[in-house]
């Protein structure tokens, strides 16, 4: 099967169409199957940590393996009947993959808001991207919570999908795909997912070390290409790349806050309980709306770098 093509398209139809609303969408269908498997399981497991441990583990793998094989053996079977579906359909799927375009529409949609002046607008608008509570939030802290997860989703929703489609094509993308979104919905430490939850965000860890290393290392490069602080950029990350509960959230994050020039971090409310995290990055000027769209230009580079790199990659093996 013809790998880097299918790719090519797909991130040409994210660069154009990003994720047009109404359009069926395989990471919708992976949450749908999360929530009804783990309603499913919760019932069939007994309520231990032992139980939750292992129901949590049998909904990971069924919901990484199972679309992985079911994708794997569609696009066979388009290919076995014309090599033009087949180029259609993976393309298709690694469109749906990818998620450049959607990430910075959404974060650019608070930065207007802040603009002009509409805070409450704001929060709510950064609250379709992030996991944390924002009604409390002032400016800098919507500000920040925008930044970052424009970072660390510079990682989780391009570059790591780019390596694992071009690792093993849209299937092993598909699987990627699966593994991210099960840790972002179950793979918190609170009482309801600290063991339901725990292998799914074990290996979330496991597929995001080589690409969230990868990418702060890209972001790093497209920060001297577009002009942004590159010395700082490298020095943050390597200063407070570690500075993180996840051991690759920070990878990215630090280099953005080098970069721009901001203190990126800090405490956050996740279900009413206060999380505290380390800052990154050294509080030289006050955050603002414009590091949104800077922090954009920063995922975009990375995003151009690494397909270009990876491409060429795949085309030496």
């Amino acid at each position: 099967m013809n790998i880097l093509l299918p790719v090519l398209i797909g991130f040409l139809l994210d660069l154009l169409l990003g994720d047009p609303r109404g359009m069926p969408h395989v990471v919708r269908g992976l949450g749908r199957m999360i929530t009804w498997g783990e309603g499913a399981l919760r019932r069939l497991f007994p309520k231990t940590p032992r139980g939750e441990y292992g129901a949590g583990l049998v909904l990971t793998l069924c919901v990484t393996l199972l679309p992985s094989i079911c994708a794997g053996g569609a696009l066979w079977l388009c290919l076995w009947i014309n090599r033009y579906l087949y180029l259609a359909a993976a393309g298709v799927l690694c469109f749906q993959l990818l998620a450049a375009r959607s990430l910075c529409e959404e974060s650019m949609r608070v930065c207007r808001r802040l603009r002009e002046g509409d805070l409450p607008g704001a929060r709510a608008a950064v609250s379709m991207i992030v996991g944390r509570e924002t009604e409390t939030l002032d400016e800098a802290g919507v500000t920040r919570a925008a930044v970052e997860t424009v970072a660390e989703n510079a990682s989780d929703g391009v570059v790591a999908p780019l390596f694992f489609l071009l690792l093993g094509g849209a299937p092993l993308g598909l699987f990627y795909k699966a593994v991210n979104t099960l840790d972002s919905m179950i793979g918190y430490k609170n009482e309801r997912y600290l063991y339901f939850g725990r292998f799914a965000a074990h290996l979330d860890d496991l597929c995001n070390f080589i690409p969230s290393r990868l990418c702060a290392l890209l972001m790093v490069a497209a920060a001297f290409l577009l002009g942004l602080d590159g010395r700082g950029a490298y020095r943050i990350w390597r200063r407070d790349r570690r500075k993180h509960p996840s051991p690759n959230s920070a990878q990215t994050e630090a280099v953005c806050a080098g970069a721009l020039g901001v203190r990126l971090g800090g405490d956050a409310t996740y279900f009413g309980v206060v999380h505290h995290k380390f800052s990154l990055g050294d509080d030289t000027r006050p955050i603002g709306p414009q590091d949104i769209a800077a922090a954009n230009r920063l995922m975009w580079g990375a995003s151009a770098l690494a397909l270009i790199l990876l491409g060429l990659w795949r085309l030496a093996l």
